[in-house]
């Protein structure tokens, strides 16, 4: 498949089914971490949650993300099985994160070069035929969560993606706008 094509071809795939081996996931990130990135720094982190490490997640970001809201009772018990069972969307989740360097100008290169590797993971993806997603939502942006991931507090989630082999919804094509080009000559 070339490029061109991954990239037009790509879809968001919300849920999916089918185990993949940790040599394709390996496959996956090698491609991820071949994106541009300024002076090397190499600031990616992907933290990898498969079986039982996504329900533990899930469990966890659930219940303290119900407490912290204050929710109590059947109210509580619904929103933590709904958080619960986010990870369980797929069989693998890859939480890619950046480390954040103290001059903003290199903490913003290395976002962009992490965002980079996300979009490489999901063509590499989209070349074999994989169903993945990238989201984020609350959890990318909560200190507990960093520190259930052993991660950095300085660490700045960059995407939760969704891994499977198969897709288990249909993924639907997103209408795009004519892009905007700003031509000085």
């Amino acid at each position: 498949m070339q490029v061109t094509q991954a990239i037009r071809n790509r879809r968001s795939v919300g849920r999916s089914t089918g185990e993949l081996s940790k040599d394709e996931i390996a496959e996956l990130i090698e491609a991820a971490v071949r994106a541009p990135n300024h002076h090397l720094t190499e600031p990616w982190t992907f933290t990898v949650l498969s079986g039982a490490a996504r329900e533990r997640f899930g469990n966890f970001w659930g219940r303290y993300r119900a407490d912290e809201l204050g929710l109590e009772g059947e109210k509580r018990e619904g929103f933590v099985t709904a958080e619960a069972a986010k990870p369980l969307r797929a069989p693998t989740l890859v939480i890619v994160s950046t480390r954040t360097d103290p001059d903003p100008v290199i903490a913003s290169e290395d976002f962009a070069a992490t965002a980079a590797a996300v979009q490489n993971l999901l063509l590499a993806a989209e070349e074999r035929g994989l169903a993945a997603m990238w989201r984020t939502g609350d959890a990318a942006y909560h200190p507990a969560v960093k520190e259930f991931l052993s991660l950095e507090g300085s660490d700045r989630i960059v995407a939760f993606v969704y891994l499977g082999r198969t897709p288990a919804v249909n993924a639907k094509e997103t209408p795009r706008a004519t892009p905007r080009i700003h031509w000085l000559e």
